[in-house]
């Protein structure tokens, strides 16, 4: 199985095998005869954590397999393997993930530890096939949840007092909204490194487990099984716990269960997919929730993108030109009279991307008495957010412009994350 071609053809097989420029390492491997599926993928693996990938995708193509890394939120090209390695390729995954390997036109998942830069790291593993054969991509998810915090996470320090405010609450609800990939349960992660003491029961339900964070305890749902987020909640609240995650309030079961145990005297955390905190009131109105009972028990709201960060070695001052100042006013609907902004202009640190790393732009949104009134009057997102800014919340492109000024990431990357 670990072998992936004959001692005989297999020099001159993976010689062939990668394609990568001034790489001594994979030179080193694609020169090697004893070179097997276990090797290659531990090595892919160790390579995409050490240059800060979140994912590793191996997408079949007509003649070969194309290995991308997802660094800072952008999938590059790596590596070309000849295709008929396939198959030795997605059976060590999926050995090391507990998939059935004799299962080959059914999605499949998993995960899988492993231990990269002599620290441990946890691998979501999924399989589908394609036209071409099975693909699979990895999920890297690092063990650093305890490094978490709100400030590392690009949290102002109004923000982030805010939001403990918030938590030291004995009950109620607190939820985070953003798209797909906005960093949302990583912001809950670190709230609950917070309140995560010997003296509080901490139950969590997601899908998936993204961090292991230990005193917490952490159900992984199983829609096969039976346990999706509604039951799962439901089934939690015999446990006697304190505080509660739920990964996503999905539909209206899960909310109506998630309300009833925030008036219950729990704290409830959750994320919801919208564009703004101002959005996510309404929208447990559409999931059949009653105003009275949103306001009587969302304590904060937060909304938040993720944006690439200059890259240090690299970053230069720009000055934007008449037009360029005229559409950025336009597109932000602010007066903003400032031209000077940061930008990174590619280096070998950071591979020319001018980037290195993600801080989150976002808005906190605290239910005053004048919010919790608006709601039970169904008032609009848009008055809903008025009120919010006249109360001094900074909204998330006053953040994202804040952070551009200060020149922690560029102002492209800010109009990116509202208008991509």
């Amino acid at each position: 199985m670990e072998k992936c071609a004959a001692a005989g053809g297999a020099a001159r097989d993976w010689r062939l095998l990668i394609f990568m420029i001034n790489n001594p390492i994979a030179v080193e491997i694609a020169k090697n005869d004893d070179v097997s599926a276990v090797r290659l993928v531990a090595f892919i693996v160790e390579e995409a954590h050490k240059l800060k990938a979140s994912d590793v995708h191996f997408d079949p193509q007509n003649d070969s397999i194309r290995v991308r890394y997802r660094i800072d939120g952008a999938l590059k090209n790596f590596y070309n393997i000849p295709s008929r390695f396939l198959s030795e390729l997605v059976s060590r995954i999926k050995i090391l993930s507990g998939m059935r390997t004799d299962e080959h036109q059914t999605p499949q998942d998993g995960r899988f530890r492993m231990i990269a830069a002599g620290r441990p790291l946890d691998v979501r593993a999924s399989v589908s096939p394609t036209y071409y054969g099975e693909n699979a991509v990895l999920r890297l998810l690092a063990e650093q949840a305890e490094a978490f915090t709100l400030e590392s996470l690009g949290f102002s320090a109004v923000n982030a007092q805010k939001l403990r405010a918030a938590i030291c609450k004995p009950y109620g609800m607190i939820l985070c909204t953003g798209p797909t990939g906005s960093g949302k349960t990583t912001t809950l992660y670190a709230l609950l490194k917070s309140l995560n003491t010997p003296e509080v029961s901490i139950i969590t339900v997601e899908d998936p487990v993204e961090y292991a964070i230990p005193g917490i305890c952490q159900i992984q749902t199983n829609p096969r099984a039976g346990l999706t987020f509604a039951s799962g909640l439901r089934g939690l609240l015999r446990q006697d716990p304190d505080i509660i995650m739920v990964g996503e309030i999905r539909d209206a079961e899960t909310a109506g269960i998630a309300i009833n145990a925030a008036l219950t005297g729990h704290l409830l955390l959750s994320t919801l997919h919208t564009n703004d905190a101002a959005a996510a009131l309404p929208r447990l109105l559409d999931m059949k929730a009653e105003g009275y009972l949103i306001a009587s028990t969302v304590n904060v709201v937060i909304a938040q993108r993720l944006v690439r960060k200059i890259c240090p070695y690299c970053k230069i001052q720009k000055t934007l030109a008449d037009a360029d100042l005229a559409g950025l006013r336009a597109a932000l609907r602010k007066n903003i009279d400032r031209r000077d902004f940061f930008c990174g202009r590619g280096c070998d640190q950071c591979s020319g991307t001018g980037y290195a790393g993600r801080t989150s732009i976002n808005e906190v949104l605290i239910l005053t008495p004048e919010i919790r009134e608006a709601i039970l009057r169904c008032e609009s997102p848009k008055r809903l957010k008025q009120i919010a800014a006249n109360q001094g919340m900074l909204p998330m492109a006053g953040d994202g412009l804040q952070k551009a000024f200060a020149g922690i990431t560029s102002i492209e990357e800010v109009l990116r994350v509202f208008y991509e």
